[in-house]
Order: C-alpha cells, then sequence, then structure tokens
C-alpha cells in the first residue's frame, strides 16, 4: 500500500483529493451494522453525534477500540458506496479526465489496507485511483496532505478538522454533509451528495476556461 510520499508527482489540476470513509463509503451504515451485531444500541437521539462512545453509551475508549476492531475486520472490505458516489465519480474520472488520491485513516494491518484497496477499485473501477494512502485508524492527516500543499486540489472530506487543515495548506476543501458537521462554518463549500461535488467541480473548470 503507497505510503505518503514527498516527491509525489501529480497534476494539481486533474487530481482529486478525497477521504474514504464518509466521501466516497458508507462506513457508518456498515458499522452501525456491525455494532449491532455485536450486542451495542445507539443510543436515544444520538443519530447526530460524531463520538462513538458517546453514540453507543460507552466509554470513548471502548468506542476507539470497537472501531479499530470494524477496520480491521472482513467487513471492511465491503463497503457500499456512498449516496450517488459511484456515479458522479465515474463521470469525472471518463468525462472530465481527473483521477483521484485517496488518503484514509483506517487502520496500519497490511490486510485491512488491502481489503480497503480492494473495495475501493471493485466499487469505483482499477483506473480512478492513481494513489491509496492507508494511515493509523484516526489518525491525523496534515502530513499526509503535505505534499499537496499549495497545490489548490480538490479535497473532499467529511471529517472538518482534516477539511480545515486541508483549506489552511492551500488546497481546495470540500466537506461531505453528515448530521455530525452539518453545522460547521468554514470558508468552503459543504456539499450534500456527489452531484453538488461534481457541479461545484465542474463549474470551477468552466470557470477557469472562461478566464
Amino acid at each position: 500500500m503507497k505510503k505518503p510520499n514527498q516527491n509525489l508527482k501529480y497534476n494539481p489540476t486533474q487530481t482529486i483529493l478525497v477521504d474514504a470513509d464518509g466521501v466516497l463509503l458508507n462506513w457508518e451504515y456498515a458499522f452501525a451494522i456491525w455494532m449491532e451485531e455485536h450486542g451495542h444500541e445507539q443510543q436515544p437521539g444520538s443519530a447526530f453525534v460524531y463520538d462513538i462512545g458517546e453514540r453507543y453509551g460507552i466509554t470513548r475508549e471502548q468506542g476507539k477500540k470497537l472501531i479499530r476492531m470494524f477496520n480491521e475486520s472482513a467487513a471492511i472490505g465491503f463497503l457500499p458506496p456512498l449516496r450517488d458516489a459511484m456515479y458522479y465519480v465515474k463521470r469525472l474520472h471518463e468525462e472530465h479526465g481527473y483521477v483521484f488520491h485517496c488518503i484514509t485513516s483506517l487502520s496500519r494491518d497490511i490486510n485491512a489496507q488491502r481489503l480497503r484497496e480492494m473495495n475501493l477499485r471493485k466499487m469505483f473501477g482499477e483506473t480512478v485511483f492513481e494513489s491509496i494512502v492507508c494511515l493509523d485508524t484516526g489518525a491525523d492527516k496534515n502530513e499526509a496532505l503535505e505534499p499537496y500543499a499549495g497545490s489548490g486540489c480538490w479535497w473532499i472530506e467529511d471529517k472538518p478538522e482534516n477539511a480545515d487543515v486541508g483549506y489552511s495548506m492551500g488546497l481546495n476543501s470540500m466537506l461531505m454533509e453528515h448530521g455530525h458537521n452539518m453545522h460547521h462554518c468554514c470558508n468552503y463549500p459543504v456539499v450534500k451528495n456527489w452531484r453538488e461535488a461534481y457541479q461545484t467541480i465542474v463549474g470551477h473548470e468552466a470557470n477557469d476556461i472562461d478566464q
């Protein structure tokens, strides 16, 4: 699995940086099913809560442990796509020539990383992803984003802190809206689905041509 590369060669005008969980893949849905199978129920009114411990009425440390267990289980290789991601990622790649670099805080476990790559390529195709970087579970993405600093690449995330970091580095951040981030105040676009992301990217592309 590829690791962050400070000497990475890429075309900033044709490269889209993406998170996987909550952006390309519906991690939350699959995790909820897995938790139910393991005897854990969500607390009433916790649908918009980000912290897994709070959502399931357990400690934060227990929540982190269960996330790692899930991310290193066989289930991680079979996550469904998020919303309309498959259709619009394919259009951006095939019709507009974009390639995707995925930066995902998954696990250091090599088998989990292989399952993640298998899942992404099965859902989105063999040629979409030029790079897939798997970081440790819950890891910050500052270092992984460094090779792209100042490039103006699109950076699509669902975690506000990571989107903010990218924005501060000179990336065109975009936040995929979920219950846990819908009230985040930022100076970059917040989109409800990939249709809106597609329109934002293609509209920006058209504006560049007009100029």
